[in-house]
């Protein structure tokens, strides 16, 4: 497949492995949201580092990510991609209660913001799926038992970008790493199970 890389960094391709650095103060998140007196909210900000291929129909995407979650909102993660104002990510990420858990990003036009599941380590499977316009985010273990985190539909066309995201939104950055991506065209028969 063609990739290609929105936002450039630091890429290195060894065999089964991609490592992305992604640089401090670098996120994908569409604001609306106004300020409150406390805590951390995402500032609008579309710069993080995007290594995206672009799949025409359904498929499936599975990556292993890890790293080494220094800073709040640090994540491996991967997306799917119209244009800037139409995307939707799927993080493993350090949250701002001090986590480590699965996240979710869709947005049309503004940016929501949802917290899954809490869990321990610093590595998961990510997989999304895609059967038309409809889109569902899993995550898994060990790579074979898959829960769903998040389903939803996003009005792209027959192509969509897809790939992966290396964030870093309000620390001093760091490389993120994804290892066995597959990258399937094929359309699965239960959406919400990923299979």
């Amino acid at each position: 497949m063609d990739f290609k890389c929105l936002n450039g960094s630091s890429i290195k391709i060894t065999e089964n492995r991609i490592e992305i650095f992604a640089p401090e103060k670098t996120d994908f998140f569409c604001g609306g949201i106004d300020q409150c007196e406390e805590g951390i909210l995402p500032e609008s900000l579309c710069n993080a580092p995007y290594y995206y291929t672009e799949i025409e129909g359904n498929f499936v995407l599975t990556v292993k990510v890890s790293h080494d979650f220094k800073d709040t909102y640090d994540s491996a993660s991967v997306m799917v991609m119209r244009d800037f104002e139409c995307w939707a990510k799927c993080c493993f990420e350090l949250t701002d209660f001090g986590t480590h858990a699965v996240v979710s990003v869709v947005t049309k036009g503004d940016s929501d913001d949802a917290n899954g599941c809490n869990l321990d380590g610093d590595t998961v499977w990510l997989r999304v799926c895609r059967v038309g316009n409809n889109f569902a985010f899993h995550y898994s273990s060990d790579g074979e038992n898959f829960y769903m985190m998040r389903f939803f539909h996003l009005p792209v066309g027959s192509a969509v970008k897809v790939g992966l995201l290396a964030q870093a939104p309000t620390g001093s950055g760091g490389t993120r790493i994804y290892e066995n991506l597959s990258i399937e065209n094929k359309t699965v028969k239960n959406i919400r199970a990923g299979k």
